[in-house]
Protein backbone atom coordinates (compact mmCIF):
# COMPACT_ATOMS: atom_id res chain seq x y z
CA UNK A 1 0.00 0.00 0.00
CA UNK A 2 2.55 2.35 0.99
CA UNK A 3 6.70 2.13 1.25
CA UNK A 4 9.71 3.78 1.93
CA UNK A 5 8.88 6.04 5.20
CA UNK A 6 8.93 5.14 8.95
CA UNK A 7 5.01 5.19 9.59
CA UNK A 8 3.86 4.89 13.15
CA UNK A 9 0.10 4.89 12.80
CA UNK A 10 -2.28 4.20 10.18
CA UNK A 11 -6.60 3.33 10.68
CA UNK A 12 -9.29 2.62 8.56
CA UNK A 13 -12.59 2.91 7.53
CA UNK A 14 -14.98 3.91 4.55
CA UNK A 15 -13.74 7.30 4.31
CA UNK A 16 -15.05 7.43 0.66
CA UNK A 17 -18.56 6.40 1.13
CA UNK A 18 -17.93 3.48 -1.52
CA UNK A 19 -18.39 0.48 0.77
CA UNK A 20 -15.01 -0.23 0.58
CA UNK A 21 -12.19 0.09 3.56
CA UNK A 22 -9.66 2.85 3.05
CA UNK A 23 -6.42 3.64 5.01
CA UNK A 24 -5.76 7.09 6.86
CA UNK A 25 -1.51 6.90 7.65
CA UNK A 26 0.87 9.59 8.64
CA UNK A 27 4.85 9.39 7.56
CA UNK A 28 7.37 11.96 6.51
CA UNK A 29 5.39 14.70 7.68
CA UNK A 30 2.30 14.06 5.40
CA UNK A 31 -1.08 12.68 6.22
CA UNK A 32 -2.16 10.64 3.66
CA UNK A 33 -5.14 8.47 2.53
CA UNK A 34 -5.05 5.68 0.71
CA UNK A 35 -8.29 4.75 -1.58
CA UNK A 36 -9.39 1.23 -2.22
CA UNK A 37 -9.10 -1.20 -3.96
CA UNK A 38 -5.83 -0.01 -5.81
CA UNK A 39 -4.89 2.24 -3.10
CA UNK A 40 -3.73 5.36 -4.31
CA UNK A 41 -2.65 8.18 -1.89
CA UNK A 42 -4.20 11.44 -1.59
CA UNK A 43 -2.52 13.80 0.99
CA UNK A 44 -5.06 15.06 3.08
CA UNK A 45 -2.60 17.07 5.68
CA UNK A 46 1.10 18.19 5.35
CA UNK A 47 0.91 20.88 7.82
CA UNK A 48 4.72 20.97 9.25
CA UNK A 49 5.26 19.72 13.25
CA UNK A 50 2.10 17.31 12.37
CA UNK A 51 4.00 14.25 12.76
CA UNK A 52 0.89 11.68 14.10
CA UNK A 53 2.26 8.58 15.87
CA UNK A 54 -0.82 7.63 16.88
CA UNK A 55 -4.72 7.71 15.37
CA UNK A 56 -8.31 6.59 15.96
CA UNK A 57 -11.17 7.45 13.44
CA UNK A 58 -15.05 7.66 13.86
CA UNK A 59 -17.72 10.29 12.97
CA UNK A 60 -16.87 13.11 15.53
CA UNK A 61 -19.59 15.48 13.98
CA UNK A 62 -22.18 13.57 13.53
CA UNK A 63 -22.62 13.66 10.10
CA UNK A 64 -22.78 10.11 8.69
CA UNK A 65 -18.63 9.58 7.82
CA UNK A 66 -15.86 8.63 9.40
CA UNK A 67 -13.25 11.21 10.42
CA UNK A 68 -9.83 10.92 11.68
CA UNK A 69 -7.72 11.76 14.62
CA UNK A 70 -4.06 12.09 14.74
CA UNK A 71 -1.78 12.00 18.22
CA UNK A 72 1.39 13.88 18.22
CA UNK A 73 3.36 12.52 20.96
CA UNK A 74 5.44 15.64 22.56
CA UNK A 75 4.71 18.70 21.79
CA UNK A 76 1.63 17.26 22.73
CA UNK A 77 -1.68 17.15 19.86
CA UNK A 78 -4.82 16.04 19.61
CA UNK A 79 -6.13 16.80 16.10
CA UNK A 80 -9.21 15.50 14.03
CA UNK A 81 -9.73 16.58 10.56
CA UNK A 82 -12.96 16.55 9.10
CA UNK A 83 -13.86 14.00 6.23
CA UNK A 84 -15.43 16.39 3.54
CA UNK A 85 -18.36 15.82 1.07
CA UNK A 86 -15.87 14.89 -1.44
CA UNK A 87 -12.77 13.30 0.33
CA UNK A 88 -10.58 13.04 -2.53
CA UNK A 89 -10.93 16.98 -3.71
CA UNK A 90 -12.07 19.16 -0.48
CA UNK A 91 -10.19 20.22 2.33
CA UNK A 92 -10.51 18.08 5.88
CA UNK A 93 -10.78 20.74 7.98
CA UNK A 94 -8.36 20.49 10.95
CA UNK A 95 -9.08 21.63 14.49
CA UNK A 96 -7.80 21.01 17.58
CA UNK A 97 -9.01 18.60 20.60
CA UNK A 98 -6.56 18.85 23.15
CA UNK A 99 -3.16 20.95 23.21
CA UNK A 100 -2.34 20.15 26.71
CA UNK A 101 -1.35 16.64 26.79
CA UNK A 102 2.25 16.28 26.62
CA UNK A 103 4.04 12.61 26.15
CA UNK A 104 0.93 11.06 24.08
CA UNK A 105 1.25 7.40 23.21
CA UNK A 106 -1.91 5.89 22.66
CA UNK A 107 -5.45 7.73 21.77
CA UNK A 108 -8.60 5.19 21.96
CA UNK A 109 -12.28 5.66 21.30
CA UNK A 110 -15.10 4.77 23.78
CA UNK A 111 -18.00 5.41 25.43
CA UNK A 112 -16.76 6.53 29.34
CA UNK A 113 -19.24 8.34 30.19
CA UNK A 114 -22.07 5.90 29.32
CA UNK A 115 -24.13 8.47 27.27
CA UNK A 116 -24.15 6.63 23.71
CA UNK A 117 -21.71 8.75 22.15
CA UNK A 118 -18.12 8.35 21.52
CA UNK A 119 -15.44 9.71 23.86
CA UNK A 120 -11.55 9.79 23.34
CA UNK A 121 -8.64 8.01 25.80
CA UNK A 122 -5.28 9.74 25.92
CA UNK A 123 -2.45 9.48 28.25
CA UNK A 124 -0.04 12.32 29.45
CA UNK A 125 2.80 10.35 29.89
CA UNK A 126 5.68 12.29 30.17
CA UNK A 127 5.98 14.19 33.93
CA UNK A 128 6.06 18.08 32.12
CA UNK A 129 3.09 20.17 32.20
CA UNK A 130 -0.03 20.82 33.47
CA UNK A 131 -0.90 17.20 33.89
CA UNK A 132 2.57 15.50 34.46
CA UNK A 133 2.05 11.48 34.22
CA UNK A 134 -1.56 10.94 34.14
CA UNK A 135 -4.07 9.83 31.82
CA UNK A 136 -7.56 11.54 30.32
CA UNK A 137 -10.73 10.99 28.55
CA UNK A 138 -12.07 13.62 26.25
CA UNK A 139 -15.76 14.30 25.63
CA UNK A 140 -16.47 15.40 21.98
CA UNK A 141 -18.22 18.91 22.47
CA UNK A 142 -22.23 19.42 20.93
CA UNK A 143 -20.96 21.27 18.35
CA UNK A 144 -17.39 19.84 17.52
CA UNK A 145 -17.36 21.72 14.37
CA UNK A 146 -17.74 25.77 16.45
CA UNK A 147 -15.57 24.59 20.15
CA UNK A 148 -12.03 26.15 20.70
CA UNK A 149 -11.22 22.48 22.82
CA UNK A 150 -13.02 19.41 23.66
CA UNK A 151 -13.55 18.85 27.62
CA UNK A 152 -10.97 16.80 29.60
CA UNK A 153 -11.38 14.88 32.37
CA UNK A 154 -8.48 13.32 34.34
CA UNK A 155 -8.90 9.94 35.06
CA UNK A 156 -5.33 9.38 36.34
CA UNK A 157 -4.16 12.03 38.27
CA UNK A 158 -0.67 11.92 38.39
CA UNK A 159 -0.55 8.48 39.20
CA UNK A 160 0.84 6.63 36.32
CA UNK A 161 4.51 7.55 35.94
CA UNK A 162 7.01 5.56 34.26
CA UNK A 163 6.47 6.68 30.59
CA UNK A 164 2.99 5.26 29.78
CA UNK A 165 1.35 3.87 26.46
CA UNK A 166 -1.38 2.50 25.37
CA UNK A 167 -4.88 2.15 26.78
CA UNK A 168 -7.94 0.06 27.53
CA UNK A 169 -11.54 -0.19 29.12
CA UNK A 170 -14.10 -2.33 29.91
CA UNK A 171 -16.35 -3.04 33.18
CA UNK A 172 -13.21 -4.82 35.08
CA UNK A 173 -15.44 -4.94 38.98
CA UNK A 174 -18.61 -5.83 37.23
CA UNK A 175 -20.42 -2.42 38.61
CA UNK A 176 -21.41 -1.55 35.35
CA UNK A 177 -19.16 1.06 34.75
CA UNK A 178 -16.77 1.76 32.19
CA UNK A 179 -13.03 1.13 34.18
CA UNK A 180 -9.62 1.93 31.84
CA UNK A 181 -6.98 0.42 31.47
CA UNK A 182 -3.03 1.69 30.99
CA UNK A 183 0.49 0.38 31.24
CA UNK A 184 4.13 1.98 31.54
CA UNK A 185 7.57 0.86 30.53
CA UNK A 186 10.09 2.22 32.59
CA UNK A 187 13.76 1.43 31.45
CA UNK A 188 16.82 3.79 30.88
CA UNK A 189 14.13 6.55 29.79
CA UNK A 190 12.24 6.52 32.91
CA UNK A 191 14.40 8.86 35.24
CA UNK A 192 11.88 7.98 37.75
CA UNK A 193 12.21 4.38 37.86
CA UNK A 194 8.23 3.85 39.19
CA UNK A 195 7.25 2.02 35.58
CA UNK A 196 7.34 -1.65 34.47
CA UNK A 197 3.21 -1.82 35.18
CA UNK A 198 0.47 -2.96 34.26
CA UNK A 199 -2.98 -1.06 35.73
CA UNK A 200 -6.79 -0.57 35.56
CA UNK A 201 -8.77 2.50 37.05
CA UNK A 202 -11.69 2.19 38.88
CA UNK A 203 -14.39 3.97 37.36
CA UNK A 204 -15.90 6.73 39.35
CA UNK A 205 -19.45 6.95 40.07
CA UNK A 206 -18.87 10.40 38.63
CA UNK A 207 -16.67 9.42 35.41
CA UNK A 208 -15.57 12.98 35.52
CA UNK A 209 -13.38 12.53 38.81
CA UNK A 210 -10.55 10.65 38.75
CA UNK A 211 -10.48 6.75 38.81
CA UNK A 212 -8.95 4.81 41.90
CA UNK A 213 -5.77 2.78 40.71
CA UNK A 214 -5.20 -1.03 40.93
CA UNK A 215 -1.72 -2.07 40.20
CA UNK A 216 -1.75 -5.77 38.40
CA UNK A 217 0.88 -8.25 39.74
CA UNK A 218 4.68 -8.59 38.81
CA UNK A 219 6.81 -6.17 37.08
CA UNK A 220 6.68 -6.23 33.73
CA UNK A 221 9.91 -4.01 32.13
CA UNK A 222 8.75 -2.85 28.70
CA UNK A 223 5.14 -3.00 29.41
CA UNK A 224 3.06 -0.93 26.74
CA UNK A 225 0.02 -2.72 25.52
CA UNK A 226 -3.18 -3.48 27.72
CA UNK A 227 -7.02 -5.07 26.50
CA UNK A 228 -9.85 -5.96 28.54
CA UNK A 229 -11.22 -9.28 27.75
CA UNK A 230 -13.09 -12.30 28.56
CA UNK A 231 -10.13 -14.99 27.89
CA UNK A 232 -11.22 -18.22 29.44
CA UNK A 233 -15.18 -17.31 28.91
CA UNK A 234 -15.91 -17.48 32.53
CA UNK A 235 -17.95 -14.07 32.15
CA UNK A 236 -15.60 -12.49 33.74
CA UNK A 237 -13.42 -9.67 31.80
CA UNK A 238 -10.04 -10.84 32.11
CA UNK A 239 -7.01 -8.91 31.03
CA UNK A 240 -4.66 -9.39 27.87
CA UNK A 241 -0.95 -7.28 27.86
CA UNK A 242 2.02 -7.20 25.68
CA UNK A 243 5.50 -5.94 26.86
CA UNK A 244 6.71 -3.47 23.70
CA UNK A 245 9.73 -2.55 25.02
CA UNK A 246 10.33 -5.99 26.44
CA UNK A 247 9.44 -9.47 25.69
CA UNK A 248 6.07 -11.45 25.18
CA UNK A 249 2.74 -11.41 26.33
CA UNK A 250 0.80 -12.36 29.15
CA UNK A 251 -2.84 -12.80 30.40
CA UNK A 252 -3.97 -11.95 33.75
CA UNK A 253 -6.89 -14.21 35.32
CA UNK A 254 -9.93 -12.11 36.87
CA UNK A 255 -10.94 -12.18 39.52
CA UNK A 256 -7.24 -12.65 41.22
CA UNK A 257 -5.28 -11.66 38.03
CA UNK A 258 -2.90 -14.87 38.08
CA UNK A 259 -0.65 -14.63 35.33
CA UNK A 260 -0.51 -17.13 32.37
CA UNK A 261 1.79 -16.69 29.30
CA UNK A 262 0.52 -16.35 25.99
CA UNK A 263 4.04 -16.00 24.43
CA UNK A 264 7.48 -15.91 25.65
CA UNK A 265 9.39 -15.25 23.14
CA UNK A 266 8.36 -12.38 20.44
CA UNK A 267 10.49 -8.90 21.33
CA UNK A 268 8.67 -5.86 21.27
CA UNK A 269 5.50 -6.22 20.86
CA UNK A 270 4.38 -2.75 20.57
CA UNK A 271 0.83 -3.11 19.44
CA UNK A 272 -1.95 -5.10 20.30
CA UNK A 273 -5.40 -6.34 18.85
CA UNK A 274 -8.00 -8.56 20.89
CA UNK A 275 -10.49 -10.09 18.52
CA UNK A 276 -11.87 -13.61 17.35
CA UNK A 277 -9.67 -13.74 14.41
CA UNK A 278 -10.66 -17.35 13.65
CA UNK A 279 -14.46 -16.59 13.80
CA UNK A 280 -14.91 -19.65 16.60
CA UNK A 281 -16.49 -17.69 19.59
CA UNK A 282 -13.36 -16.83 22.11
CA UNK A 283 -11.31 -14.07 21.84
CA UNK A 284 -7.79 -13.99 20.60
CA UNK A 285 -5.01 -11.61 20.44
CA UNK A 286 -2.51 -10.17 17.50
CA UNK A 287 0.54 -8.12 17.30
CA UNK A 288 3.53 -7.60 15.62
CA UNK A 289 7.00 -7.63 17.22
CA UNK A 290 9.34 -4.87 15.34
CA UNK A 291 12.56 -6.26 17.06
CA UNK A 292 12.09 -9.85 16.53
CA UNK A 293 10.16 -8.69 13.09
CA UNK A 294 7.39 -10.94 13.42
CA UNK A 295 3.63 -10.40 12.93
CA UNK A 296 1.43 -12.82 14.64
CA UNK A 297 -2.06 -14.29 16.00
CA UNK A 298 -2.97 -16.18 18.88
CA UNK A 299 -5.59 -18.76 18.69
CA UNK A 300 -7.18 -19.16 22.31
CA UNK A 301 -8.58 -22.64 22.93
CA UNK A 302 -11.29 -20.77 24.75
CA UNK A 303 -9.93 -21.82 28.17
CA UNK A 304 -6.57 -18.98 28.07
CA UNK A 305 -4.55 -21.57 26.37
CA UNK A 306 -2.98 -19.69 23.25
CA UNK A 307 -1.22 -20.98 20.21
CA UNK A 308 1.18 -18.90 18.07
CA UNK A 309 0.38 -18.27 14.83
CA UNK A 310 3.40 -16.33 12.69
CA UNK A 311 1.35 -14.32 9.65
CA UNK A 312 4.35 -12.54 8.22
CA UNK A 313 8.65 -13.28 9.36
CA UNK A 314 9.85 -9.69 7.69
CA UNK A 315 7.39 -7.02 9.11
CA UNK A 316 7.63 -4.68 11.89
CA UNK A 317 5.39 -2.60 13.37
CA UNK A 318 4.36 0.50 15.57
CA UNK A 319 0.57 -0.41 15.00
CA UNK A 320 -2.03 -2.31 14.42
CA UNK A 321 -5.67 -2.89 13.89
CA UNK A 322 -8.27 -6.13 12.97
CA UNK A 323 -10.34 -5.01 10.59
CA UNK A 324 -12.52 -6.76 7.63
CA UNK A 325 -10.46 -5.10 4.65
CA UNK A 326 -11.73 -6.46 1.70
CA UNK A 327 -15.50 -7.21 2.76
CA UNK A 328 -15.40 -11.12 2.99
CA UNK A 329 -17.16 -11.31 6.63
CA UNK A 330 -13.56 -12.19 8.22
CA UNK A 331 -10.90 -9.78 10.34
CA UNK A 332 -7.84 -9.21 7.83
CA UNK A 333 -4.73 -6.99 9.93
CA UNK A 334 -3.21 -3.77 9.04
CA UNK A 335 0.14 -3.03 9.91
CA UNK A 336 1.58 0.53 10.18
CA UNK A 337 5.20 -0.96 9.87
CA UNK A 338 7.57 1.64 11.78
CA UNK A 339 11.14 0.02 11.27
CA UNK A 340 9.64 -1.72 7.99
CA UNK A 341 8.89 1.56 6.55
CA UNK A 342 5.62 0.49 4.91
CA UNK A 343 1.96 -0.31 5.51
CA UNK A 344 0.66 -3.28 4.47
CA UNK A 345 -2.13 -5.52 5.36
CA UNK A 346 -2.64 -9.05 5.70
CA UNK A 347 -5.38 -11.09 4.62
CA UNK A 348 -7.22 -13.55 7.24
CA UNK A 349 -7.52 -16.98 5.10
CA UNK A 350 -10.64 -18.09 6.83
CA UNK A 351 -12.53 -17.07 3.83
Amino acid sequence: MHQGERCNVAVAADFTGDGKVDVISNSGGKTRLFVAPDWRAYVIDDTKGHNFIHGETFDVDGDGDPDFIGARYKPGLVAWFECPANPLKDEWKMRVADDELIGIHGVLKADVDGDGRLDLLANSGQPLGKFPNSAAWLKVPKNPRKAKRWKRFIFADKDAPGLSHYLGYGDLNGDGRVDLTLAAKGGPSDKSGMGEWFAWWEASKDPTQPFKKHLLPGKHPGATNIQPADVNGDGKLDVIASRGHGKGLVWFESPTWKIHDVNTELLSPHCLQVVDMDGDGDVDAATCAYVSKVAAWFENDGKGNFTTHVVSDDQAAYDIRAIDMDGDEDLDLLIAGQLSHNVVWYENPLK
